[in-house]
């Protein structure tokens, strides 16, 4: 049945035996880490992201530039790249709320964050681009 799959591997050069395992390997990596975030955090749509978010803890994990710019009304900058520092700012007894851009970092947040012992943890889907709730955007602010 995989028979053919093997002649056209047998007849690839080896650049692209290479490119065709490191592909490979690629894919079963993000699958890994596609589970890792699953079991890390919930994803919730905007609008459940919106109805419970004055009893939890917004937190924007993009960069402080970003965030100045403007940011989801009630949320507070803890960058990914602080993250490791800062995380014993969050408190364990309340629900975390994340996002960022795109929802990457969120992930990747959410996986450290469950590592060091939170349980609560709550991903905005599509992260901030996906958002139509209140933001505070800043008059002043033109980036650095």
């Amino acid at each position: 049945m995989l028979g053919w799959i093997v002649d056209i591997y047998k007849n690839m050069g080896t650049f692209s035996k290479t490119l065709v395992l490191f592909l490979i390997l690629w894919g079963i990596w993000e699958l890994v880490q596609y589970f890792r975030r699953k079991n890390a955090a919930t994803i919730l749509t905007k609008e459940e992201f919106n109805e419970n978010i004055r009893k939890a803890q917004v937190i924007d994990v993009r960069e402080s530039d970003e965030f100045k710019a403007e940011h989801i009304l009630g949320a507070r900058n803890i960058p990914y790249t602080e993250l490791k520092q800062r995380y014993v700012e969050l408190r364990n007894d309340q629900p975390i709320y994340i996002y960022d851009s795109s929802q990457f970092l969120s992930g990747k947040s959410a996986i450290f964050l469950k590592k060091k012992g939170y349980d609560n943890i709550f991903i905005l889907e599509g992260g901030y681009e996906n958002w139509n709730g209140r933001i505070k955007r800043s008059k002043s602010y033109h980036g650095v």
